[in-house]
């Protein structure tokens, strides 16, 4: 298995991303921390709470457009998929594949990626699969895939493009469409606007499931850098910011205290929120407009009440 370089100094990239971000003046933690092994099993179970719409039409998508999908997608490819997770999408597409080179999950969470993969070599004997532990977000290398292959396309399900700002998401497609190559594809998911009621239901769920994992990632720092977060002592937050076209996801500090984190004192005010996630909420034309000069939109497909969309891309890198 390939293991990016990048993990050896994973502990102190931590470390110096979270006291940053706890250091602004609107405190911040990076939405990719939520996903260590605990974090990324309460995110599966959002993934089918009633509320949380996402998943489920993504999924009927997927279903009904299968055939067209895979045919974009072509004979004889290697597939990437950016923050794999359980690979549970993938595998419909898998199923219906003709001929697929590879599959390559990349994931930031290693024991889960790994048991995934492993999962994933005795259903589908047939196809090279080759995990990369990486921070798909930084510069990562794929591994070399000795099969000639016809393309790259990678698959970005679950409108996690959303979590970036605007000029950030453009970065990140950027360096996307570099290592894809000229020609190559990328299957993506984006969550569209509509009523408040709708976005802001999604990701305050009654079962307190997206509260938890909204907490997750102070209890990992807890536990990886020793910090002292009273997780009774902050609240999850959620609300959509129609001015920024995002939902934003808050942590509200519920009483003053001082957090200290590997020997650094970090001080809140009762009140006072870490922001801990945007998803930022598309029209086509919008999303159209972000891709400008990167990728050009090949296909478009959504569910009838126009909730969510999947598109496929082709790269623009190098033409």
């Amino acid at each position: 298995m390939e293991m990016n370089s990048e993990l050896a100094t994973q502990d102190k990239q931590l470390q110096r991303e979270i006291t940053a971000g706890l250091k602004k003046s609107q405190k911040e933690l990076p939405a990719k921390y939520f996903y260590d092994e605990r974090g990324s099993r309460l995110f599966e179970q959002i993934t089918r709470l009633e509320e949380y719409y996402l998943t489920e039409t993504e999924m009927h998508i997927l279903r009904e457009k299968k055939g067209a999908i895979t045919g974009h997608i072509g004979d004889g490819a290697v597939l990437l998929e950016l923050g794999s997770g359980s690979s549970k999408k993938t595998r419909m597409l898998l199923d219906h594949m003709n001929h697929l080179v590879a599959y390559i999950p990349v994931d930031i969470s290693e024991d889960y990626l790994l048991s995934v993969a492993d999962s994933l070599r005795k259903e589908y004997p047939e196809i090279i699969i080759k995990p990369v532990c990486a921070d798909y977000t930084r510069p990562f290398q794929l591994p070399e895939i000795e099969e000639s292959y016809n393309r790259k396309v990678a698959f970005y399900p679950g409108s996690t493009i959303g979590n970036f700002i605007p000029e950030t998401a453009r970065s990140f497609l950027k360096q996307i469409a570099s290592i894809l190559g000229p020609g190559g594809g990328l299957l993506i998911g984006v969550d569209l606007k509509k009523e408040r009621s709708v976005l802001e239901a999604a990701y305050n769920d009654a079962e307190g499931v997206t509260a938890e994992f909204n907490k997750n990632i102070l209890r990992r720092l807890n536990r990886e850098l020793k910090a002292d977060f009273k997780l009774d002592q902050f609240e999850h937050q959620a609300f959509y910011n129609e001015q920024e076209g995002r939902i934003e996801m808050h942590l509200e500090c519920k009483k003053e205290q001082t957090v200290h984190i590997n020997g650094e004192a970090i001080s809140f005010e009762r009140g006072e929120t870490i922001h801990t996630e945007n998803s930022y909420k598309y029209s086509l034309d919008e999303f159209e407009e972000l891709l400008s000069g990167i990728f050009t939109v090949e296909s478009v497909w959504t569910d009838d009440q126009e909730r969510f969309s999947l598109q496929f891309l082709t790269s623009n890198h190098g033409q």
